[in-house]
């Protein structure tokens, strides 16, 4: 069964930088489409971040984050990256990888981490 487990959370100041991974196992993901979602309390779960299958180069970025963050992926260990610089309060959340077995990220993926927690200071 596919498991997601992500690492690198944490505390941070204003205009710092932070960078979440994620290591998938239990298949081979290089036809997987990997991102990321973001999550506040009391609020809905939300896109962050995509890579399209096969290190394809197709990435979205949604427009709240678009310049300061950065998504990758390494197909050789099973890991997506986000590289968060720039950080503001406003990132503060819980920040979930996902994985599907599509060419992009559906708005609903097939699998999912368990969540790590950002949270900026001001």
């Amino acid at each position: 069964q596919v498991q997601l487990v992500e690492s690198g959370g944490g505390l941070v100041q204003a205009g710092g930088s932070l960078r979440l991974s994620c290591v998938a196992s239990g298949g081979t993901f290089i036809a997987y489409a990997m991102g990321w979602f973001r999550q506040v309390p009391g609020k809905e779960r939300e896109f962050v971040a995509s890579i399209g299958s096969w290190n394809s180069g197709s990435t979205r970025i949604a427009d709240s984050v678009k310049g300061r963050f950065t998504i990758s992926r390494d197909n050789a260990r099973n890991t997506v990256y986000l590289q968060m610089n720039s950080l503001k309060p406003e990132d503060t959340a819980v920040y979930y990888c996902a994985v599907d077995m599509f060419v992009v990220l559906r708005t609903t993926p097939r699998y999912w981490g368990q969540g790590t927690q950002v949270t900026v200071s001001s």
